[in-house]
């Protein structure tokens, strides 16, 4: 019989040579396992690279992961109880091990076993001549968290470890973002697909009633088309929106955009495009017809020079200089205010009462403009003579008085350009050129939104756009946020795929930015009207995070464009989504082209083959302690195989992924040359349908 002592001393294969704070040399027993380690209870391959040692010390034992072995000429070694010392000292070859310390393990009683549990650093260093130890299955599952009671959700096995399992906390997992990284062939729609499909699969088994649906929550924005027969075989659980689909199509409408989206996709330029597009939003939103309430614009135009008004005073204009550029925009809005204020007399309901506090105001303008633009007939041009504060200050009594006459304007007619109220979108070129038509203040405006209007009746027409932004028959918002979200409860299940396969590329950054926005306002909304301030769990993936979560340029500082929204959006939900319970999941081939704020929110990646240098480059940073050597296995990595890292495990590993059976994996297997060519696979071509669909012919 084998005492505890005996035991124990089985597992020692050598000693510490050398100590620094992120390298441990180690001398390998001459008798140490040169394959496989029969001494730990079970057969166990050793020694292999990126494995675990343990070397005992007062606070446990520290952890490290083998990052080298290689054979050494050295001394004989002069072992106790042997007459080794009278041999020739003659070099003789050492086997030793260069392993990294990376964590503390320690043991407690729990009623009648030992339970291990792994605590991130190293509490204290080993010393020269400590023992190193092969740990058991038991340590080695502790290392790696297959026995912590959070960890739910089985990802796959560690050769690394004895093929323990490796479970993952969805909380760490998805509450904290995660980024799944590889080379295009590395597996990494499979894994994201297992992702969801295990946890469902996982969180099923807890509730007790089979016939409650899991409250869970995955919307998968997929630019390729490949994740629906991923879950075929799930029709209950996983809902599959595409354009144009007869039982379940996928729609956006327009209204649902806000006026950056807007803005950015008609490319409204911001001297006259822009102010009016907003107008026509806001009028379309409150279901005014195309000349709004006359009070109504008349108080708009009154807080606009008011704003304008107070930002002068604020900068300090006239201050201590006579001559300067920006009298010149001041003396025109001025100007412009007196040529507004004399259009509006005489038309607004209640002209006796009004019209006296319109024309104070037109005529302080119009003395305004008199007293500080000044012609020059020698020199030929007009001076502008600097006001003073006070100046400035006598107008905003007048603005007050000519807004305390109107009529009130009720909040049903300050409605936002951003609220997504429905409205018919085909009237809003129609009004953005009405409104450029009846601008008494500019009237060269219409000049200048011909483009706009284009822009806008161009998208309208397109085909293969109209289904999706301006459907026949929309839903209410109401019942698209259920669709998209789904209700508790609710059979409509838990995973929605969004197929944007068939978008035009020129809209798909829009469409996706949109999504996204509307999904966090939701979870922020949700949390708001929450009796307890709850957040509601939901994870948004993206596949091909690099084309739509693009790095900023500095070419782009100025212009506000659908891929830089886009950006913006998914930087937004990384900074704050984890606040309100929106976890992103990010697929990449590129990780280098990621945004840099993006990436550095991710708190856990999983990293597939990565062979390109800038990408290695990249999630070597990553890394959060001296385990870099585990990354150079990546360029090398076979298909399923990926390191996990981050906030999701104690330590770094090396996971090989479970295996999904074909039917189960996305549409993205390799293309079969060879078969199609030796015609063993049949592929018919009818290049007339494809014509018909892509023209949108019949």
């Amino acid at each position: 019989m084998t005492t505890p002592i005996e035991w124990l001393a089985n597992l020692v294969i050598g000693t510490v040579e050398s100590v620094s704070p992120d390298e441990v040399r180690v001398l390998l027993e001459l008798d140490a396992p040169h394959t496989t380690a029969l001494n730990t209870g079970t057969p166990t391959a050793f020694p292999r690279l990126n494995g675990y040692v343990l070397i005992p010390n007062e606070a446990g034992a520290t952890v490290a992961y083998i990052a080298w072995i290689g054979i050494e000429q050295s001394p004989y070694p002069k072992r106790s109880g042997f007459k080794d010392f009278g041999l020739i000292d003659l070099p003789f070859p050492l086997r030793k091990m260069s392993v990294s310390p990376v964590g503390t393990l320690t043991s407690r009683r729990d009623h009648d076993r030992t339970k291990f549990e792994l605590a991130r650093g190293v509490v204290a260093f080993p010393s020269v001549g400590d023992q190193v130890l092969i740990p058991t299955p038991e340590q080695v599952e502790a290392i790696v968290g297959a026995t912590d009671s959070d960890k739910r959700v089985r990802l796959g096995t560690s050769a690394m470890a004895s093929n323990a399992p490796i479970m993952v906390n969805p909380d760490k997992l998805f509450g904290r973002h995660l980024a799944v990284l590889g080379n295009t062939g590395g597996g990494k729609s499979c894994t994201v697909a297992g992702l969801i499909r295990w946890s469902i699969e996982a969180a099923e088994k807890v509730i007790d009633d089979p016939r409650k649906p899991a409250n869970m929550r995955f919307i998968v924005l997929d630019p390729n088309g490949e994740y629906a027969p991923a879950f075929a075989d799930m029709p209950g659980k996983v809902r599959v929106f595409k354009p144009g689909d007869a039982h379940s199509p996928f729609v956006l409408p327009a209204w649902m955009w806000n006026s950056h989206e807007w803005s950015a996709l008609t490319q409204a330029q911001p001297g006259a495009q822009r102010p009016l597009l907003l107008q026509a939003l806001r009028n379309l939103r409150a279901s005014r017809t195309i000349h709004e309430p006359l009070h109504v614009a008349i108080v708009r135009q009154i807080r606009l020079y008011r704003t304008r008004t107070l930002a002068y005073i604020a900068d300090g204009i006239g201050a201590s200089y006579i001559e300067f550029v920006g009298m010149i925009s001041c003396c025109k809005m001025f100007g412009n205010l007196d040529q507004v204020m004399r259009d509006f007399h005489g038309r607004v309901p209640g002209t006796d009462a009004v019209s006296p506090h319109i024309d104070s105001l037109a005529s302080a303008a119009k003395n305004f403009v008199a007293l500080h633009e000044v012609w020059n007939a020698a020199s030929n041009r007009f001076y502008y003579n600097a006001p003073n504060a006070a100046e400035f200050n006598a107008f905003l009594p007048l603005f007050d008085s000519v807004e305390h006459a109107l009529p009130a304007v009720t909040p049903a007619e300050e409605v936002s350009a951003d609220a997504p109220t429905e409205f018919d979108v085909s009237q809003l070129a129609d009004h953005v050129e009405a409104l450029s038509a009846d601008t008494a203040s500019n009237p060269n405006v219409a000049n200048f939104i011909a483009t706009l209007t284009l822009r806008i009746r161009s998208m309208l027409a397109d085909s293969r756009l109209s289904p999706v932004i301006a459907p026949e028959h929309p839903p209410t918002f109401e019942a698209w946020l259920a669709g998209l979200l789904g209700s508790p409860g609710a059979a409509n299940g838990q995973v929605a795929i969004i197929d944007l396969s068939l978008i035009p590329a020129d809209i798909t950054h829009m469409v996706i930015a949109v999504l996204a926005r509307i999904v966090f306002e939701a979870s922020q909304r949700y949390q708001k009207h929450h009796t307890e301030g709850k957040a509601l769990p939901t994870a948004l993936v993206l596949e091909e995070a690099h084309t739509f979560v693009r790095r900023g340029g500095d070419d782009e500082a100025n212009i506000v464009s659908p891929s830089r929204l886009c950006r913006e959006a998914f930087e937004r939900i990384a900074r704050e989504g984890r606040k309100f319970g929106l976890g992103l999941v990010l697929s990449s081939q590129r990780p280098s082209e990621l945004s840099p704020t993006v990436l550095a929110q991710c708190n856990t990646f999983l990293l597939h083959r990565i062979v390109n240098d800038s990408d290695q480059n990249l999630v070597a940073r990553l890394v959060p302690d001296n385990v870099g050597g585990l990354l150079r296995e990546l360029p090398s990595l076979p298909s399923r195989q990926a390191i996990l890292l981050g906030w999701a495990t104690p330590l770094p590993v090396l996971v090989e992924v479970e295996e999904l059976p074909s039917e189960h994996r996305p549409r993205s297997a390799d293309p079969d040359f060879w078969d199609v060519w030796t015609l063993a696979k049949e592929r018919a071509v009818d290049w007339s349908a494809i014509a018909r669909d892509w023209t949108g012919g019949t």
